[in-house]
């Protein structure tokens, strides 16, 4: 090889080793470093891109931190405290002083201590929340025609709930005699718009609570079912019904929820909304509008500085409604932009409708795309509504155990 092109073959090699190829792998990767697969990065990310973000793809947040749930170590005089996730990966830690008042540790698959954070009211936490749960990337026709409608998420429903979605936005319609998910308008479901029985979805849910005995799911129905009890009957098959969550305990007059912890131990663990007041009376499921307030949805709710009821909504700061629920997505999905949405975005719009909904934050933030963000994205959104909500501070991951003063730690 002659010298100059030795040279030429050096200058490459120098070119290649600096021009932003990863330097870990194997799993060692952490947020926002460069990555090729999944198996790139820690437990908790995944390999994304972002095209409107950055250059590339990037480790980026999977799930949320378990706000029911930390991990205490003991060393003498201090215990350590970690937040976990739905898959039981640490997600941070700090070191703080014991407090000899907490609850007794229980013990966890993997022999650490869990100490149980679950003994606030319902309304003290907040949500991860996948809007049109069941419009997925990819799900084939289950009525034989091509599906000609709009999609707004990537991940089956089982997925989204062990990745941290705790509510789930469903649209129900008759449809063939049974009740289908359905992404249409006019109230009607047709074989474009179909996604599938409502069932299918229901046995998920279903699997999903009995594998995870400590979690609550929220359905929020937009509910064009008119068949007598038709709703009641997809409960029931599904198995569903064992876990509802009566309507003779929720709250109408902006009152606390009962605690997670009896919930729990009650086993009543699924709450069900529907949009039709009517079906309050008729199957006792809860109408949406007596509990909770909503911002507008779609383009609508997207406007910078700017946070207002949806027309079905009582005012955002109606204080009757102990519940607040924060949409921010487009009118017309867009898997793109939604990584941008989900990220700052995202979080500039729920201290927004934190204002307008009278100093309360969000239970509830609905997304498109969910897993799609700039580094931490809806998961860091919610990480901080449950810190402001838990304990006042900006993420989760500072809150002082036992605390709701605002005590944060660095």
């Amino acid at each position: 090889m002659s010298m100059g092109l030795f040279a030429l073959v050096v200058f490459i090699a120098i070119l290649g080793l600096g021009g932003g190829a990863s330097a870990c792998s194997d799993g060692t990767c952490k947020l926002l470093d460069n990555c090729s697969t999944d198996s790139d990065c820690e437990a908790g990310l995944y390999c994304g891109s972002c095209v409107v973000g950055f250059k590339g793809s990037r480790c980026i947040r999977l799930t949320t931190s378990n706000p029911f749930s930390l991990v205490v170590l003991h060393e003498e005089n201090y215990v350590q405290h970690v937040l976990i996730d739905t898959s039981r990966r640490r997600t941070g830690s700090i070191l703080l002083k014991r407090r000899t008042e907490e609850a007794e540790p229980i013990q966890d698959d993997t022999n650490q201590a869990i100490l149980l954070n679950n003994s606030l009211p319902y309304n003290k936490y907040g949500f991860l929340t996948t809007h049109n749960s069941y419009a997925i990337d990819g799900e084939p026709s289950h009525t034989g025609v091509p599906r000609i409608t709009f999609t707004n998420q990537e991940d089956t429903i089982t997925q989204q709930l062990n990745n941290g979605a705790r509510a789930l936005m469903l649209d129900t319609y008759d449809f063939e005699g049974d009740v289908w998910l359905c992404h249409s308008r006019g109230g009607q479901c047709f074989d474009v718009t179909a996604f599938g029985p409502a069932n299918d979805t229901m046995q998920e849910i279903e699997a999903f609570l009995a594998a995870n005995p400590s979690e609550i799911v929220t359905l929020i129905l937009e509910d064009y079912v008119n068949a007598p009890n038709g709703l009641t009957k997809v409960f029931n098959e599904s198995g569903l019904s064992k876990y509802w969550f009566p309507l003779s305990k929720m709250p109408k007059n902006g009152e606390d929820w009962p605690l997670v912890s009896d919930m729990v131990a009650a086993n009543e663990r699924l709450l069900v909304f529907t949009s039709k007041a009517s079906k309050e009376q008729t199957e006792g499921i809860a109408y949406q509008w007596n509990y909770m307030v909503e911002n507008q949805y779609g383009d609508g709710g997207m406007k910078q500085g700017q946070c207002t009821n949806r027309g079905e909504s009582a005012p955002l700061n109606d204080r009757t409604k102990s519940l607040v629920l924060v949409n921010y997505f487009g009118s017309i999905p867009n898997k793109w932009l939604s990584c941008q949405y989900n990220s700052d975005d995202l979080l500039n719009m729920l201290r927004t409708c934190y204002t307008a909904a009278d100093s309360r934050w969000a239970n509830f933030a609905a997304v498109d795309y969910y897993k799609r963000s700039e580094g931490g994205g809806a998961f860091q959104a919610v990480d901080t509504l449950n810190g402001k909500l838990l304990c006042g501070c900006d993420d989760i991951h500072a809150c002082m155990p036992g605390s709701t003063s605002g005590a944060c730690s660095p």
